[in-house]
């Protein structure tokens, strides 16, 4: 396959879909696990698009092409229809979701008033939960709200064809903000069809894959990903609500047994904690041989949950061949490496001391070492390229730097951000000054075409002249004592006496409260009792013995309160501002 001769040359998702929905009318597009395991609700091609151009119709009636429409939505297929919508009606889709009950709703009032929107579609239970807290935020009752779950479908006739083409904006994707505040990066249908024929060339789908996907349709790995990697492929794709899979990790490998998926994956953070809750009593009935593909992204990768996960499920069939580790991120649209399918994860250990100098060196024998996750080669006619940041000069060979892309995938900016669009998007190299690049903030290299992800640039740490990335140490945490949750602490830096130092701060797990009260509990051995006192100590050591390092203050806190984007990533900055003022929800 070359550019979009597959399935056909469409310039625009609304072609996309209008194609599947004449030619594939009553082939089930997206099916929806409503209780995670076998509750199921549908959607045929023919069905989607005629739910889609009834809101259109609605959409056109209210607001003109261009405008923006938030969306807010729980997990499940009237979100797929109402993003539908808006591409029908020429409107630029905001994917959001709906804030919790006593929950704030800053990071919703920012995308709002960003984006700048008009109109906010939601199904009616929904908008009768938001109406509550009108009262308390005014600017909501400035929208009009649509609730697509009690649209008339005979209003398809309405509908005209809107006005757009492959430069047109499809969606405004909002950055999680784990490093500043969220910004709305400009999508257009030509970027998602460059972006999502790569992704069908690099998974090697065909005609009998599938895909089953829990990630959150809001953010850019599931709603590209999950709901519209498989349009572009024409083949079925098995969604469930993030919130079930985080309860009960075991249904996602159930559903992937049960319905034989081919395709799914998720963050490095998912493998963890299959690893971690699923016993292996519960595997019994588990069939993972139809696994062909597990993609890995969004986060930092780390062999040992690769290597930890095969061994735990190679009973059920998982072949390590299936790990499929890339790399990439909104601003990309979402992919911008990846490797062969048919090829292993590949692994390159180095010396640790000379990656706190920022180079890549193989390690030698019994010397201090951290072994790296390759995340593959770069997307046909795109262009990645290591930088120093400092000099915007490439780096030679075996030198990490800033990892900078270029071609048909990268998004056109940031929405009503022009200075942060000219800092990230418009990058040129000093030797040169031609081309535009985007920065992505990420720190890396290339080992024989492949690309390996070291860190963040805004988040590593200089303590005693030597760099130290935060993903590693949390990593250590995290391993140091079973109490600690996966996923769930913060390393960063404080200035102590004009130097640089070490805070560790890590949530633990939700039963630590039975484990607190020992011997009071029949379940909980006194052995096992809860110690913080112990846990730290643990942190510590680990710490010291893994990275040469001495924690100035490591703080445990309660289950659920580290400060995380909506998509899970650490907030390390709003962790160090919690720190030094004291606000961060400590046990004590």
């Amino acid at each position: 396959m070359t550019g979009l001769e597959y399935p056909f040359n469409s310039q625009t998702l609304v072609e996309l879909l209008r194609h599947r929905g004449s030619h594939q009318p009553d082939q089930t597009a997206y099916q929806f696990l409503v209780d995670g395991e076998a509750e199921i609700m549908s959607l045929t091609y023919s069905q989607l698009n005629q739910r889609s151009i009834a809101i259109a119709a609605e959409l056109q009636s209210h607001c003109s092409p261009g405008e923006r429409a938030l969306l807010l939505y729980p997990p499940g297929l009237d979100y797929i229809s109402a993003f539908f919508g808006c591409l029908y009606a020429g409107v630029v889709a905001v994917p959001a979701y709906p804030p919790r009950p006593n929950r704030s709703l800053s990071r919703l009032q920012a995308i709002l008033e960003n984006a700048q929107a008009t109109v906010a579609l939601t199904p009616q239970s929904i908008l009768a939960q938001l109406q509550r807290r009108f009262v308390e935020e005014p600017q909501f009752k400035t929208l009009h709200w649509l609730t697509t779950d009690t649209l008339d479908l005979a209003s398809v006739s309405q509908w005209q064809v809107p006005p757009i083409n492959a430069d047109t904006l499809a969606f405004l994707q909002y950055t999680s903000g784990s490093t500043a505040d969220p910004k709305g990066v400009m999508i257009t249908h030509g970027n998602l069809l460059h972006n999502l024929a790569a992704i069908y060339r690099c998974f090697e789908f065909h005609p009998e894959s599938a895909v089953m996907s829990w990630l959150p349709m809001y953010h850019d790995m599931g709603l590209i990903g999950g709901v519209l990697q498989p349009l572009y492929a024409g083949i079925p794709v098995t969604l469930m609500s993030p919130l079930l899979f985080l309860q009960r990790p075991l249904r996602w490998l159930q559903a992937i047994s049960r319905y034989r998926i081919p395709v799914s994956g998720g963050p490095n953070f998912a493998y963890d904690l299959c690893v971690r809750r699923i016993t292996p009593e519960q595997c019994q009935d588990l069939d993972l041989s139809c696994w062909e593909l597990a993609f890995n992204g969004a986060e930092p990768i780390y062999h040992e949950v690769l290597e930890r996960f095969i061994q735990a499920f190679k009973p059920c069939g998982f072949d390590r061949v299936a790990f499929y580790p890339c790399y990439g991120m909104a601003e990309a649209t979402l992919l911008a490496t990846g490797g062969l399918k048919a090829a292993p994860p590949q692994l390159k250990t180095l010396s640790a001391s000379a990656l706190e100098q920022g180079n890549a060196v193989d390690a030698s024998e019994g010397e201090k070492s951290r072994t790296l996750v390759g995340c593959g080669q770069t997307l046909a006619d795109q262009t990645t390229i290591i930088v120093d940041p400092q000099t915007s000069l490439p780096c030679p060979e075996g030198k990490i730097g800033e990892i900078w892309l270029s071609g048909p995938s990268i998004a056109q900016g940031y929405w009503h951000n022009p200075e942060a669009t000219q800092q990230g998007f418009q990058a040129t190299l000093a030797d040169c000054g031609t081309g535009q690049f985007l920065r992505t903030g990420d720190l890396g290299f290339f080992d024989s075409g492949e690309l390996f992800v070291t860190g963040r640039l805004k988040d590593v740490m200089i303590i005693n002249g030597c760099n130290h990335y935060p993903q590693d140490i949390e990593w250590t945490v995290e391993q140091s004592h079973p109490l600690i949750r996966s996923n769930s602490s913060a390393g960063f830096s404080v200035e102590v006496n004009g130097e640089e130092r070490l805070v560790i701060v890590a949530e633990v797990e939700r039963h630590y409260r039975e484990r607190r009260r020992g011997s009071k509990s029949t379940a909980t051995p006194p052995s096992e009792a809860f110690d913080p006192k112990t846990l730290i100590q643990s942190i510590r050591r680990a710490v010291s013995k893994h990275h040469d390092l001495q924690v100035y203050k490591a703080l445990l806190l309660k289950p659920g309160t580290l400060p995380k984007t909506s998509s899970g990533k650490i907030q390390r900055h709003a962790c160090r501002a919690g720190f030094l003022a004291g606000t961060l929800n400590v046990i004590e």
